[in-house]
């Protein structure tokens, strides 16, 4: 800025439909802000960002000839691009704008309307102070390679993958098992359509499978990852199916194989051999060879006489990509050794091994039957490592409480109620809840039609949860379920079963290898973080990084598709010009005050952000800094012991100006009448 030239200010002073108004004197702010040094005017709006409050600001920047303007209303994670945008309508540079929350710092949490007037009064005028000394800025520009990396190969990934390819994209898809469609693969109907899993599934893997725009890389991982947006490097290392082609004796090869392992596909229901396929429609449609459990016997090879290789060797690839999108998925909680008697009692099962199990015996049987012995009674116990309270529920060794809601789970289980109503009539079905959460549309006739259908309910205290032991053997069942049904009036309530079914919750899939590679933020619950859950839904802090579906936190089939469409659709838009634009409030290094010390270098938690380079006209290297890579955390400033690396948009003389408004008296010395 030309210090020989006044600023021209214009604050505008938000009510936010009462928001504001309700708690702070509006008014008196805005009368304290007009005499602020540099400013020119001085109004207040019901909704500034508002069209009518935008196109207020714009009129005053063309006819007071406005050069800097200040808000103060509510977080600027809200709206401060929505007034900068505005401020770039009126031909004014955008980032000649600073913005005051006075809501969330202010309104909501100041109680007493003095005093939250006066605060607002000093934030004010320290965002006035600061405007005083910005300067204009440009955006940093980067070149975009249109390409984007998916990591993660169930139906997030999937639809995340064609949604890019349909709009020009180049994809590379990473999953890490030999097959895609992750847990969406071992479901055998959805909700709430009722519409058979591998019939939706079966057509989005082909399709990505013959997309000539899509690789797909099964069997495979990212072990290092480095860039920025438009321009990441990732390398992957993929090891080998170990089985060239479908034409391969994979049954002889099976029966020949002396390894059996639980199936994770029928989680642990049955085994497999360690050369596999994990169901007919599997997808790619080759077998694989599990290279944890094979042995490298060689019997597989002989008994199929051709096509397994069991001395390939891992392959790795770079990929060059512009985006990134998360689709790692989830995982099923898994119970605690003795959690309502799991793995005590074989009796008791998960949710999703009851889905499976239904699923093979599904076809005209009159009978469900596990250990061999007929199921006449079923116990379902919700919430199962969701909504753990500390102090009533103990935590596995080295995890968090799971505190939050998985939200599918109430719905899933009540699918299966019915299910196990429909299929095998003469079964008793028995659901212990805490408390029904049936949120979608459509979801709540599931709790209605398994109540006409017969299915008992019993809702329980969390400080009371359902116990499950084994039962006497002279009533005829092998375990029983105790319960204090809150709906009888904390009556006792002993029901002896045959199977008790866990509805566990979704807990986040180990990633951390990624998180500290891609230094992605991760939200107390575990789960990755967006920057904001309602306008920024699947962006996370790191530009170009983007999220689907469940490596974001629980959700259902329907929800996961729309989360891995919006990140193709801002992955596309970002890409799509060949370039993108950042925020310029990057570090920026004065060569001629550098002495080459490197004391940045250390404190710069991003690597490859600083490096050093011969300036003209200047003895021996100087710190340069990488825009693209720059977060704006400022820690380099603070550790520079030449002073030589500033801030752009907060600068050290803009820092000292709302300081040195801060402790001013003159800032609330303006009083008018109430």
């Amino acid at each position: 800025m030309d210090s020989e030239k006044t600023p021209r200010i214009g604050v505008y002073v938000c009510h936010c439909g009462g928001n504001i108004s309700d708690v702070v004197d509006v008014k008196l702010l805005a009368e304290r802000a007009g005499r602020l040094p540099g400013v020119v005017v001085s109004r207040t709006h019901t909704f500034m960002c508002s069209d009518p409050g935008q196109e207020l600001i714009i009129e005053d920047i063309k006819s007071q000839q406005l050069d800097r303007v200040v808000v103060a209303s509510c977080s600027p994670r809200l709206h401060e691009l929505t007034f900068r945008n505005a401020l770039q309508r009126a031909g004014l540079n955008p980032y000649l704008y600073e913005h005051a929350n006075i809501r969330e710092q202010v309104s909501w949490v100041t109680h007493d309307h003095r005093a939250a007037t006066d605060k607002a009064s000093l934030l004010v005028a320290a965002a006035v102070g600061k405007a005083r000394h910005l300067e204009a800025l440009d955006p940093i520009q980067v070149d975009a390679r249109s390409h984007a990396l998916v990591i993660g190969g169930g139906v997030s990934g999937l639809k995340a993958a064609a949604d890019l390819s349909a709009r020009g994209i180049g994809v590379t898809l990473v999953e890490k098992s030999p097959f895609l469609g992750g847990h969406m693969s071992q479901l055998d109907r959805v909700y709430p359509t009722g519409e058979e899993a591998q019939a939706l599934l079966t057509p989005l893997m082909d399709s990505v499978l013959r997309d000539p725009n899509i690789l797909a890389l099964t069997n495979a991982e990212v072990v290092s990852a480095t860039g920025y947006i438009g321009n990441f490097t990732v390398q992957v290392r993929q090891m080998p199916r170990g089985v060239a082609g479908n034409d391969v004796d994979l049954e002889s090869a099976a029966t020949s194989c002396p390894v059996e392992v639980p199936d994770e596909h029928e989680y642990g229901l049955t085994t497999r051999k360690a050369i596999y396929r994990p169901y007919a429609e599997s997808r790619p449609s080759i077998a694989a060879v599990d290279w944890e459990s094979c042995t490298r016997c060689g019997k597989c090879a002989e008994a199929a006489g051709h096509g397994i290789d069991l001395a390939a060797e891992a392959t790795s690839f770079t990929v060059n990509a512009g985006v990134i999108v998360m689709a790692t998925g989830f995982d099923h909680y898994e119970p605690a050794a003795g959690e309502y008697g799991y793995g005590d009692l074989p009796e008791v099962v998960t949710l999703p091994q009851l889905i499976r199990l239904m699923a093979q015996q599904r076809g005209g049987k009159p009978q469900l039957s596990w250990l061999g012995r007929p199921v006449r009674r079923v116990a379902m116990i919700h919430c199962v490592g969701s909504r753990q309270i500390d102090g009533i529920h103990e935590p596995k060794t080295g995890e968090p409480l799971h505190e939050y809601c998985s939200r599918t789970c109430c719905t899933a289980t009540l699918q299966a109620a019915n299910e196990l109503k429909e299929l095998f009539p003469g079964i008793e079905v028995f659901d212990l809840y805490r408390d029904i959460r049936t949120y979608g549309r459509g979801h709540e006739a599931y709790y209605e039609d398994a109540s006409r259908k017969g299915v008992l309910f019993f809702r329980y205290a969390p400080e009371e949860s359902p116990t499950v032991e084994r039962a006497d053997a002279e009533s005829g069942y092998p375990v029983r379920v105790r319960v204090k049904d809150k709906l009888s009036w904390d009556e006792e309530i002993e029901m002896p079963v045959d199977l008790v079914v866990l509805a566990v919750g979704m807990v986040p899939r180990p990633a951390r290898d990624l998180v500290e590679m891609l230094k992605l933020p991760v939200g107390s619950d575990g789960f990755l973080l967006e920057v904001h859950p309602k306008l920024r839904p699947v962006e996370v802090a790191i530009n170009g990084i983007l999220l689907a579906g469940t490596a974001q936190g629980p959700k259902d089939i329907t929800e996961s598709a729309a989360a891995a469409s919006a990140a193709a659709v801002k992955g596309a838009i970002a890409l799509s010009r060949g370039f993108v634009q950042l925020d310029p409030f990057v570090a920026a290094v004065d060569p001629s005050r550098c002495d080459g010390c490197g004391e940045c270098v250390g404190a710069c938690g991003y690597e490859g952000t600083i490096g050093f380079a011969e300036q003209a006209g200047l003895e021996g290297l100087r710190a340069e800094i990488n825009g693209a890579l720059c977060k704006g955390c400022g820690a380099c400033v603070a550790a520079c012991p030449k002073k030589a690396i500033e801030l752009k948009g907060w600068t050290l003389e803009q820092f000292e100006s709302m300081v040195d408004a801060l402790v001013s008296d003159e800032v609330l010395a303006v009083e008018v009448a109430r």
